[in-house]
């Protein structure tokens, strides 16, 4: 028997995340979520959101714990997750929105290229990419904090750290994505959202 994860970030963030989430998936009808982790986010969000459908995704070992979740919500607009990794293959449909949260800090930046790739070639013209976690703004950091989170995930992990917004922004740029919200929110994070050409 698995037990169901639960990280517990995921219930400090969620409320906040909706926030900007309502606003910014308004006019969008299905949704991939990149790195649903735990799978508590997705259900939280697709049970507020009943006009999306919710797609999760995220690596092989995580989807055990992300059907626990989906399972014991019953919701009706959450499928069943699948396996995306940014550096393999994506799904063959597109979306009109894509959602991730707390991701590209965890990987490397290759694969944080891979990510807006992987976006390029799933998300529909006019659609919405909505991004959250911890960024770095003018190649430093907002908070003490983040400084020392970033120290943290480089100790784990070389390759990790607090992204530059500036070099995000531009990758979001390369594949026609134009920024449309970049919200202060709770713990040093960021909530940036961008939208594709509807052309």
């Amino acid at each position: 028997m698995v037990d169901k994860p639960y990280a517990p970030a995921c219930e400090r963030n969620r409320e906040p995340i909706l926030a900007v989430l309502r606003r910014c998936f308004a006019d969008c009808r299905n949704v991939l979520e990149i790195g649903s982790g735990t799978g508590q986010h997705a259900v939280h969000f697709a049970a507020a959101m009943p006009w999306l459908s919710w797609q999760c995704s995220d690596r092989a070992e995580h989807l055990p714990g992300i059907r626990l979740w989906l399972d014991e919500a019953g919701l009706a607009n959450t499928p069943a997750p699948i396996e995306l990794d940014v550096g393999g293959e994506w799904p063959h449909r597109h979306f009109d929105a894509v959602f991730s949260a707390n991701t590209l800090h965890i990987m490397g930046w290759p694969e944080v290229e891979r990510f807006f790739a992987g976006i390029d070639a799933v998300l529909e013209a006019g659609g919405v990419l909505a991004v959250y976690g911890p960024f770095n703004y003018d190649g430093d950091y907002t908070s003490d904090s983040n400084r020392e989170f970033d120290a943290w995930l480089k100790a784990r992990d070389a390759r990790s750290g607090i992204r530059d917004f500036e070099a995000v922004n531009a990758l979001a740029r390369d594949i026609g994505l134009t920024l449309v919200d970049d919200i202060a929110m709770p713990a040093n994070n960021r909530a940036l959202a961008w939208r594709r050409s509807s052309a």
